[in-house]
């Protein structure tokens, strides 16, 4: 199987992540082609430099042509790319992709595939509160996590590619999930904590919270700047899983209530605790003086 290096690279999708990718692999030395809809964003891309060459149409000599193929669309709109111009990937070529989801999207995607052509699903664990190719930075994957979700359809070459290519993207920890245990992770560490994020900041419907707020209510709510196409999708997607960790989370938080109406400061105080020695080790640390 080819390297990285000897491949010819596109990606299909220059939003935030796909304009992230783009930069950090120019960056790299890498000569990236693109396929991207909207004339403006593959306008930006182009005299920006994110981008070798590009087009708003699905070439097949293009297509046929890149064995490395990177896709950064939304869950239902890579299905339709792969149904609608799928038949023009050579046999050799690896596809990739950042959707938020796995269990939803990554069989149907292997099912639809040429002979000779493999996915092996990835998700950055990486982003903004704002969107598109002029909000992309090479810079957005360093100190992040990077995990590849292989199936039994996948073979080690293909495994061992996709790693590599998160680790010339800059991530800091590379980590391996099926998808079904992926999306149980995401659940919780992405998608409940988007929840919460909303759910906030419609609690409360004092016009002037603003003028009152701290640092702690801006950091809780960053997320809640939300993409509500995108996000919407991603929770049905993953709906069974994602009540299961909102039921969990409001169970947690109605214990907290029992304790805090019961003025049960021991239990309080232990909830505390805990939560302060698990947050611990999400802290990373501080780099080094030379």
């Amino acid at each position: 199987m080819k390297t990285l290096k000897e491949r010819k690279l596109l990606i299909v999708g220059l939003g935030l992540l796909g304009g992230s990718y783009a930069r950090a692999l120019t960056a790299k030395g890498f000569a990236v082609r693109c396929i991207e809809i909207n004339p403006a964003s593959l306008d930006y891309a182009l005299r920006e430099g994110i981008v070798e060459s590009g087009t708003t149409e699905a070439d097949p000599a293009l297509i046929g042509e890149s064995d490395l193929v990177i896709f950064a669309l939304y869950p239902h709109v890579f299905k339709e790319w792969i149904g609608e111009y799928g038949r023009y990937l050579a046999p050799g070529t690896v596809i990739t992709d950042v959707t938020g989801v796995k269990g939803a999207v990554v069989y149907d995607i292997q099912a639809m595939l040429p002979e000779g052509v493999e996915f092996i699903a990835a998700h950055p664990m990486a982003g903004r509160e704002v969107y598109g190719v002029e909000n992309s930075t090479a810079e957005l994957f360093r100190g992040a996590n990077y995990i590849v979700i292989p199936t039994e359809k996948n073979t080690p070459e293909a495994i061992a590619l996709c790693r590599e290519l998160g680790e010339v993207l800059g991530f800091a920890r590379i980590s391996e999930l099926d998808p079904e245990k992926h999306d149980d992770m995401i659940a919780f560490l992405s998608q409940l904590t988007h929840c919460i994020a909303v759910a906030l900041m419609t609690s409360n419907t004092e016009p002037h919270l603003v003028d009152y707020t701290g640092d702690s209510f801006r950091d809780l709510t960053r997320i809640a700047r939300i993409n509500e196409d995108m996000w919407s999708e991603l929770f049905l997607l993953n709906k069974k899983k994602l009540v299961a960790q909102i039921d969990a989370f409001t169970g947690e938080l109605h214990r907290m209530r029992t304790y805090l109406a019961d003025e049960n400061v021991d239990k309080m105080k232990e909830m505390m605790r805990i939560s302060t020695a698990r947050r611990a080790l999400f802290d990373k640390p501080k780099p080094k003086e030379s």
